[in-house]
């Protein structure tokens, strides 16, 4: 038999317990065919050998936000300022560049209070720098924005009859003025100025940020909420990523969450939605699971708290340095019951963002009610981020089998203002890992990019060691996972939280040909971060090569 490809020459770690290891994988048709023996007599077009590497099921990345990463790749990087002052330079030297586009918007992104003591940019600096252009800064988090007079002008703020949105706030000093943060539900007053995008730059978003998954080994990913809300960027959202697949600009496979807002009231026949006839959903009997192994429709995403960041999610006890303040929740809970369970007697699986203990207790509540009064729909039900859990909540979710989608990468440069958030006591209750898994709840790893960057090695060597920025080793080092944990949280688990076990997450016969290449060994890495991506294969095809890179620069500089 002639096959596509043949790999040869490192080490494959396939995750499956028939097979844990081979040295020889073949591939047709964007298929494993088999390993070592099982393929021996056969030839192929390529023969791709990468001595000395290992090879790992491809990455995926269960929560992340790809079209708002792509976006912001254009705007001013505001990650590492360090000081007001530094970032008020790269404002007035982005306002400079601009100068000779009066319609343009300043945009920024990657804004932590962290790195400027604390404090937030003052909006009349801000206004001084900017003039009558809009401005939009958004917080590492995603959960707040900042901006400036002339945008908040625009947004209504300033009219006599104006009131915060439902789930959100425009902050105000003690004489009420704006003071340029915006939390919440309330950061639509300046997404709807730039809504909706159109479908050539959401494809252009999405080939910038899919082009630098695959430099990081991701093969698949899930869109946490597209289509509606603060977090879609069009009604017609699914369509861009249609376009991009074909016109071969989507570099990763997808997933797409329709956020809660996108679904609207449906009507079907008496017998159907559960003897009940009307639920929530997308026209045609549209839902989970629809698709191919390229694009295809995950759970409904529900926003149900805020951030921890900005400490607006929901927790039973106040935040450390904030009295009187345990967050809150985006909307009333017999409004999330009530449309939540329209969701799902319609079909959908839910995935509800939950980061404080109060939200995970209403989510937990939520799902397992309707898991009883529905059964299971065609996907896991899932809590997203499980930021701030009790143990009680761990045995609870584990039982009922809903899957969580905690971030690793968050604890090295979040997980000291985390701690710092929620004190001592419940240091130990953050973004767990060992009790999870000791509890038999499914973790799906994942970035939650752009809150933290997605590059996987040093998610992996999180989720074992632990350790902040600042070497706390956060909730202690019993919440580790040994090695191989942490890598099947990114493949093999991720695959079953999202639905996808048959095709990915594990490499066997019959599964897709999506893989990465390492310099080493994740199991045996001393510093799993410190490994290099040689490559990274989905469907049988390159979609990076750090060799032929190389090549093409050593050919250039000749």
């Amino acid at each position: 038999m002639i096959l596509d490809r043949i790999i040869q020459g490192a080490t494959i770690v396939t995750l499956d317990p028939l097979r844990p290891e081979a040295q020889c994988m073949g591939i047709l048709d964007g298929r494993i065919v088999g390993f070592d023996e099982e393929i021996d007599g056969c030839t192929a077009v390529s023969v791709e050998d990468f001595a000395g590497a290992t090879i790992v099921p491809g990455f995926i990345d269960a929560h992340c936000h790809t079209t708002w990463w792509g976006l912001g790749l254009s705007a001013v990087d505001l990650q590492h300022a360090r000081g007001l002052d530094s970032l008020y330079e790269l404002i007035e030297a982005e306002a400079l560049r601009l100068a000779d586009e009066p319609d343009a918007w300043i945009k920024g992104t990657g804004f932590n209070h962290k790195n400027h003591g604390g404090h937030y940019p003052d909006i009349r600096r801000l206004d001084e720098l900017t003039g009558d252009r809009p401005l939009y800064l958004r917080h590492v988090s995603g959960h707040l924005s900042i901006t400036n007079s002339a945008t908040l002008r625009l947004a209504g703020v300033f009219e006599p009859d104006f009131s915060n949105p439902a789930g959100g706030a425009v902050l105000r000093d003690a004489d009420g003025y704006p003071t340029g943060v915006i939390e919440e539900s309330a950061q639509a007053l300046i997404q709807n100025l730039l809504l909706p995008y159109s479908v050539p730059q959401i494809v252009r978003a999405l080939d910038d940020a899919t082009t630098r998954y695959a430099q990081q080994g991701i093969t698949s990913f899930t869109e946490a909420g597209i289509a509606g809300g603060w977090i879609g960027h069009s009604p017609i959202e699914v369509q861009a990523y249609q376009q991009a697949l074909r016109d071969k600009r989507l570099h990763s496979r997808a997933q797409l969450m329709p956020t809660l807002d996108a679904l609207r009231p449906i009507t079907a026949h008496a017998d159907d939605m559960h003897g009940a006839g009307h639920g929530r959903g997308i026209d045609l009997g549209i839902g989970a699971g629809f698709g191919n192994d390229w694009l295809s429709m995950g759970p409904v995403k529900v926003f149900m708290d805020g951030s921890l960041l900005g400490a607006t999610a929901a927790v039973t006890e106040d935040y450390c340095g904030h009295p009187h303040n345990s967050g809150y929740l985006l909307d009333d809970p017999e409004a999330y019951r009530e449309r939540v369970t329209d969701v799902y007697r319609a079909g959908w699986p839910i995935a509800l963002h939950a980061i404080g203990d109060a939200a995970i207790d209403l989510a937990a509540e939520i799902i397992i009610d309707c898991q009883n009064r529905f059964g299971k729909n065609a996907l896991p039900n899932r809590i997203e981020h499980f930021g701030i859990s009790r143990l009680d909540q761990v045995d609870l979710i584990a039982q009922a089998g809903i899957a969580v989608t905690p971030q690793a990468g968050f604890i090295g440069p979040l997980g000291d203002q985390f701690a710092e958030l929620v004190g001592v006591e419940r240091e130990g209750w953050l973004y767990r890992g060992r009790s999870l898994v000791n509890a038999g709840v499914i973790i799906a790893g994942s970035s939650d990019l752009p809150v933290a960057d997605n590059n996987v090695r040093r998610a992996l060597q999180s989720s074992v060691d632990r350790t902040t920025e600042n070497g706390l080793v956060l909730g202690g080092s019993e919440e580790g996972l040994t090695p191989e944990e942490a890598l099947r949280s990114y493949t093999e688990w991720a695959a079953i939280a999202t639905g996808l076990i048959d095709s990915r997450g594990t490499l066997v016969r019959g599964k897709l040909a999506d893989f990465v290449v390492l310099s080493g060994s994740p199991l045996e890495a001393t510093d799993i971060g410190s490994l290099d991506v040689i490559a990274t294969v989905v469907d049988g095809q390159f979609t990076f090569d750090s060799r032929r890179e190389a090549t093409e620069k050593t050919g250039a500089r000749a």
